[in-house]
């Protein structure tokens, strides 16, 4: 009964612990974020490009498209601003858990990630998207920068509290698994965001 009710006691620390972690790197994250419209891009973009990709009709198809590039020019922009601005923040306060456990990113950095690293790799992979280097169709390139800025979302939503929440998020709001969107990025993004996530 004692070793049940110290099991119970510990849990409760860890998950406060928890709480009071996340809850730290949510708010840094969103005062970041505050003096940028990126939220607010992806979704005009995101429900844009569903909408031209269910466009039966060609022309009206291209024309969706053509209304998005203002919007993806300055979601690209935000976001290399936001990456900037980001890097410049100490490390500790810019560490990802990989594993959900309070201290453990003072014990140890294997189990962490650097978000200012991670955020470079997303600002470089959408501005590639945004782009288009490699000629990409229309089609193919909105499901490139979707997956780009689900991503890009998903690393956000696992800094602030962690990679099964993250995923959990982007299946309920997008329909895409993690690994879905992972192959859905540029071959550069993928390479560079794993180097990131194993290090």
């Amino acid at each position: 009964m004692e070793l049940i009710l110290l099991l119970f006691i510990s849990a409760m620390g860890i998950h406060w612990l928890n709480l009071q972690g996340q809850r730290k790197r949510t708010a840094l994250l969103a005062q970041q974020l505050r003096p940028y419209q990126i939220e607010k891009l992806m979704s005009q973009l995101t429900t844009s490009y569903m909408r031209a990709l269910g466009e039966p009709d060609p022309e009206r198809q291209q024309q969706i498209w053509q209304l998005q590039e203002q919007a993806e020019q300055q979601m690209a922009a935000d976001f290399q601003h936001l990456a900037r601005e980001f890097a410049k923040l100490p490390a500790p306060e810019t560490r990802g858990l990989k594993l959900a456990l309070p201290f453990i990113d003072q014990l140890t950095p294997k189990f962490c990630f650097d978000m200012r690293r991670l955020l470079e790799v997303h600002a470089l992979g959408i501005e590639r998207a945004v782009d288009n280097r490699e000629g990409l169709s229309n089609k193919a390139r909105s499901f490139r920068m979707m997956g780009e800025m689900f991503l890009m979302q998903h690393s956000c939503h696992w800094f602030c509290r962690s990679k099964t929440i993250a995923s959990a998020r982007m299946l309920a709001q997008h329909q895409t698994r993690h690994e879905q969107a992972l192959e859905a990025v540029s071959p550069e993004t993928h390479q560079a965001y794993l180097a990131v996530i194993q290090s």
